[in-house]
């Protein structure tokens, strides 16, 4: 990209008709630093030596921008007449070329997020601020409803639980995910005051030779990440950002409410996050995640997080040179560093030499190396636990405190403390998943192993499973791997069978692992189902065993993705409002402490938006100081890869976890609820009927099929579980939503993200009606303003051309004109008269990136035509099949959606 295409960035996004799409200034800031970034890509595809590449590339480029402004459709014509004139090599080349554009500015625009964090952080009085900007803004807010002491103790209560998947819906390659990471390193140290012009350059320089790296590292896998390829992957994450961030997140909380006394006094933040993964975990539908895979997954994680905890403790002892005669130790401390000299002489040897005279400095270097004999597994030194380190840690605390030394009690100690309390010695808890089928056809197989008919998996797999999940228990503390998911869970039975196939492959109920076994509901009528099936899951003697242990507590998953696919995004949207209503319910009137788990993706047809508003949205009592959530794929590096963002997240999270229980809250949503329950009604029958209208119709299977690249998504290799359960084009029951959902973003229609609901509207019909629900009901408003998201990501033109693959005129119509329908609804309804004219971030992004995914659409109907041309018998043209593959990144990065 040349320095003179990038002067205005600012064009106009696609919506459904283009030139009806809100137009945001971009910041200055922001704007040179793409500028910046695409001059430095311009200059890098000259050097390449492909004559003509930056030529070919600027040309496609100012097409499309100006096909924006073009009602006649003359000028996309004409951009599809130059791309299909590309040769196959300078057709890849051109993709490859928008696609690392796509990253930089995605680079560009997180840095100009962090710019803007970075200086609004205190600007805004906490007076001024609105309940969900900050956790200290919620407290204030819930202690003028409930009192302060009551305020106290719910934050004491707060649970904030996000859960890694593997599910495959990160499209970037790690290498390029690490490229993008120096980069933003270097693109960061440019916003520092005292780099003078010459470190400036050398700034540039570096960053020059990182896109060229970028440019010449190969986009596409050449084989599938395996599982333990994706366990490093989340690990990379805990290093860049987790380590650090969540402790970080309870000390801006906790200095908040310290006041000027911050670092000073005992901590009133809880450590309220917990990480959970299913990466190594889950494998249900992935026959690669075996046995021996989880137990290494959870080794993997103990031994890094015991490697960061033994660092930590050594810097923080090590700046602990408190001498004996100013900070006298306790007589608890004295007798710990007694203990700690007969578990090993030489232990205490070595951190008595450093530290004459300095006891608190000599215990805390002596834990340390307990930490490390811990993950050596060394018997004679290790901990029993994370519970016994922190019973230490609080010893060392205690004295420093009685010693009048506070600030080092509660400074960087207490950082190491919430550490602990945050991560254990496992890091993350490993959850284990499997398909309910799997437990049944398994003890069929156990009664009767000659059967004709064997278990989809091995029955050895799944006792071995069970067997795997005792042996992480017994090295790395039971809460590294307790919770046991099974999905599609259509009967209390189908949770009894885990609890019977854990005795069976222990030999006994007493040898068989802790488990609480969570039932995941994911279909429309398994979530119907729930209330019935969890009263009949009381009924089970080994919950009734578990509850006892626990506490009462009690885990549900509820699934966003295949209930949406099921009868539309509309009727999911009610049903899982619906299901927490009456899962909550359930829960009060058998006094059972309830943590919903939202089983929510990136796409909007998966759950996706902002999960704060989602959170304030929820029934009364359903989320009660609790929110768990997945967060895979592109999720996690937008929302964790920068610490900065990671950081406003987590504050926006917890937060809205913690207004959820305001009465305030809890009130409206309940008035709300009641007072549309007839809108609803509606609203859920005709959207379910207008969805049954075009996926059942005849057909529809290998049509959806043709008109996107849904086939070939399941070539792309960004995850180790397969895209598909089985799947032909004849049925789409079968098909995982992840490729569901990106499909039809590939084909720029996001049909998952509002199909039905321009008819739902149209058949209530009272806009004065609709407004004012917008107005009053947070789950309408949430539903109409990510409709409106997902509609600006949409563009009717290109869209027409994909749908022109498939030879049913009467389903693109239909498709057409839902689409049509449903933005006249959600215009009228928020008074805009453009898409995203409300939302300045979120339009800015949208107007940046499209019409350079219109060149990269554009590209892919080239593949796409050529390949459905092909559909003879005889084998796909290579490149066409390279150049689509290469598409379908591109296009993902632009539109910074998968599935």
């Amino acid at each position: 990209m040349t320095q003179e295409s990038l002067n205005n960035p600012s064009v106009t996004p696609s919506g459904v008709h283009t030139r009806d799409a809100a137009t945001h200034e971009i910041p200055d800031a922001m704007r040179l630093d793409v500028r910046l970034l695409g001059g430095l890509l311009g200059q890098v595809l000259t050097e390449y030596g492909s004559p003509g590449l930056l030529e070919d590339v600027e040309a496609l480029r100012e097409l499309a921008i100006s096909a924006l402004e073009d009602p006649s459709g003359e000028t996309l014509a004409r951009a599809e007449e130059l791309v299909e004139r590309f040769s196959p090599e300078r057709a890849e080349e051109v993709a490859r070329a928008f696609t690392c554009y796509f990253h930089l500015t995605n680079l560009a625009e997180e840095q100009h997020r962090v710019r803007t964090l970075r200086a609004r952080d205190g600007e805004v009085p906490l007076t001024e601020q609105k309940p969900s900007d900050s956790v200290a803004a919620a407290f204030t807010h819930l202690a003028a409803e409930v009192g302060t002491d009551e305020a106290e103790r719910r934050l004491a209560s707060l649970e904030f639980h996000p859960v890694l998947t593997a599910h495959p819906t990160e499209a970037r390659r790690n290498a390029i995910a690490a490229s993008v990471r120096r980069l933003g390193a270097l693109l960061d140290a440019r916003d520092d005051p005292r780099l003078g012009p010459g470190a400036l350059e050398e700034n540039r320089r570096e960053m020059l030779e990182e896109v060229d790296n970028m440019w010449r590292t190969a986009q596409l896998r050449v084989s599938n990440p395996s599982p333990l390829d994706e366990v490093r992957t989340a690990l990379a994450v805990f290093d860049s950002s987790f380590s650090s961030v969540f402790a970080g997140s309870y000390r801006r909380l906790d200095d908040w409410i310290q006041g000027e006394q911050r670092g000073a006094r005992p901590p009133k933040a809880p450590a309220f996050i917990r990480l959970g993964s299913w990466i190594g975990g889950d494998r249900d539908g992935n026959p690669n995640v075996t046995a021996s895979v989880t137990r290494q997954a959870a080794a993997q994680a103990s031994d890094r997080i015991l490697t960061t905890l033994e660092e930590q403790a050594r810097a923080v002892g090590l700046a602990l040179t408190l001498d004996d005669r100013y900070t006298a130790p306790s007589e608890a401390l004295t007798a710990l560093w007694t203990r700690q000299g007969q578990l090993s002489e030489d232990l205490t040897a070595q951190a008595a030499a450093h530290s004459p005279g300095e006891t608190h400095r000599m215990v805390l270097l002596a834990i340390a190396g307990r930490i490390g004999a811990t993950r050596a597994r060394n018997a004679d030194l290790a901990y029993r636990g994370p519970e016994e380190l922190l019973a230490e840690l609080r010893v060392v605390q205690d004295s420093l405190a009685a010693a009048g030394a506070t600030r080092a009690a509660y400074g960087d100690l207490q950082d190491l403390i919430w550490q602990v309390e945050t991560f254990g010695f496992h890091l993350a808890e490993l959850e284990v998943r499997q398909h309910s089928k799997v437990h049944t056809q398994t003890l069929e197989w156990l009664e009767n192993p000659d059967s004709a008919e064997g278990p989809s998996v091995t029955g050895e797999e799944v006792i071995e499973t069970f067997r795997a999940i005792a042996a992480v228990q017994h090295r790395h503390g039971v809460d590294a791997c307790r919770r046991y998911i099974v999905s599609f869970t259509q009967s209390a039975q189908n949770l009894a069978d885990v609890y019977t196939l854990a005795e069976r492959a222990l030999g006994s109920a007493e040898a068989a692992p802790v488990l609480d076994v969570i039932p995941l509901f994911e279909t429309f009528e398994d979530l119907q189902n729930a209330p019935r099936i969890l009263e009949e899951m009381l009924e089970i003697p080994a919950v009734q065993r578990r509850l006892e242990q626990s506490g009462r507590r009690v885990e549900v998953m509820l699934g966003y993705s295949d209930s949406a696919k099921d009868v539309g995004p509309v009727a999911a949207t009610l049903a899982l409002y619906e299901a927490q209503a009456r899962i909550a319910e359930w829960a009060q009137r058998h006094d059972i402490v309830l943590t919903q788990f939202h089983g929510r993706g990136g796409a909007l047809g998966r759950g996706g938006g902002p999960a704060n508003r989602a959170i304030l949205a929820q029934p009364p009592h359903s989320v009660d100081l609790r929110f768990k959530v997945t967060e895979q794929g592109e999720v996690i590096s937008a929302r964790y890869g920068n610490p900065d963002i990671a950081v406003r997240h987590i504050e926006q999270v917890a937060a809205a976890t913690l207004m959820a229980s305001a009465p305030s809250t809890e009130r409206r949503n309940a008035e709300a609820a009641e007072r549309y329950a007839d809108l609803a009604s509606r609203m859920d029958a005709v959207s379910r009927e207008r969805f049954f209208e075009l996926v059942g119709a005849d057909g529809f299977a290998p049509w959806f099929a043709q008109v996107t690249p849904q086939e070939e998504i399941g070539l792309l290799a960004i995850g180790s579980r397969p895209a598909r359960r089985g799947l032909s084009v004849e049925s789409l029951e079968d098909l995982r939503a992840i490729p569901w959902n990106f499909a039809w973003s590939q084909a720029r229609i996001n049909l998952t993200g509002w199909f039905g609901l321009g008819s739902a509207l149209e058949a209530v019909g009272d806009l004065d009606r609709l407004r004012a629900a917008y107005a009053e009901w947070p789950l309408f408003a949430a539903l109409i303003d990510n409709v409106e998201m997902s509609l600006a990501k949409t563009d009717r033109r290109i869209a027409e051309r994909y749908l022109a693959l498939g030879d049913r005129e009467d389903l693109a119509q239909l498709v057409l004109d839902e689409l049509d329908l449903t933005t006249r609804w959600v215009l009228a309804i928020t008074g805009h008269e453009i898409l995203l004219e409300g939302h300045r971030v979120l339009g800015r992004a949208v107007q940046l990136r499209n019409p350079y995914v219109d060149a990269l659409s554009l590209l892919q109907l080239r593949a796409l035509r050529a390949l459905r041309a092909g559909d003879d018998g005889t084998d796909p043209d290579p490149g066409q099949r390279s150049l689509l593959l290469l598409t379908l990144k591109g296009v993902a990065a632009g539109l910074q959606n998968t599935g």
